[in-house]
């Protein structure tokens, strides 16, 4: 008997070029993401939608999938539960750094909603610290966006570090009159706000490190562009790999 070689499917010629396009322009996107992508089009197409083993397999065979991570996960427990059931339930907020190639730095504030995962307001500054007056911007906008209102309609938390710009007594003022309630998570453990750490590892990865960053000024120039592809388009494994507008649609 002859031994079998490896399957392919006649039909993965005309599927591989649209999985290099999707690689091509998000290199840092594992099979998954690609897959979601892929089927999105194909929706749009009106074509059958792909298995992910497929889209894996096509992958392999063609030397585009990611390097296996290898490193090992960090001990610390959840110390908190982060994820919401609905949408305007719990607002999670922090900021990260991302840095030019002149050393240049930039500095992100950002709050996203922690069941639907939209990025709902952000503010960035170059080469400074973000002050409490940022965050109360940050906390009105983010009310505006939501509620169309100055002040929300039920109650919403609002999930933060311990920073002074969150602490701040203008701050709670702040936070009082519209409606808001402050929670902070335990000191040394930014686990309990992995919501958060989750964008600021997608932002990182996905689009910090994947483009050249001369100076502070490109950074902020590209800034609304990263965050407006990462709430449209982004898929996410915890909303079924929908992005976050798309899971707003869908549970609308």
């Amino acid at each position: 008997m002859t031994p079998r070689g490896p399957y392919r499917k006649a039909e993965d010629a005309g599927i591989l070029p649209a999985i290099r396009g999707i690689v091509d322009v998000r290199p840092s996107y594992g099979y998954r993401r690609v897959t979601a992508l892929l089927n999105r089009e194909q929706r749009l197409q009106g074509k059958q939608t792909v298995n992910a083993k497929r889209v894996l397999r096509i992958m392999q065979h063609h030397g585009l999938t990611l390097e296996r991570h290898t490193a090992s996960r960090p001990g610390r427990t959840h110390d908190g539960i982060v994820i919401a059931l609905r949408s305007n339930i719990r607002w999670c907020s922090d900021h990260l750094e991302i840095h030019a190639r002149n050393r240049e730095e930039v500095r992100i504030l950002f709050v996203l909603d922690a069941c639907d995962r939209e990025v709902i307001a952000w503010s960035a500054v170059a080469n400074a610290g973000i002050s409490g007056e940022i965050v109360r911007d940050l906390m009105v906008t983010a009310v505006e966006r939501r509620f169309g209102t100055i002040k929300v309609p039920h109650a919403v938390e609002w999930l933060s570090d311990n920073g002074s710009a969150y602490i701040a007594r203008d701050t709670a003022d702040t936070a009082r009159a519209l409606g808001l309630t402050l929670l902070f998570t335990p000191v040394r453990s930014p686990q309990s706000n992995g919501m958060s750490e989750a964008f600021v590892k997608t932002l990182k990865r996905d689009y910090a490190r994947v483009t050249i960053l001369p100076d502070a000024d490109t950074i902020l120039a590209l800034l609304n562009e990263w965050i407006e592809d990462y709430c449209e388009v982004h898929p996410h494994s915890g909303l079924k790999f929908h992005s976050p507008r798309e899971f707003i649609r869908l549970s609308a």
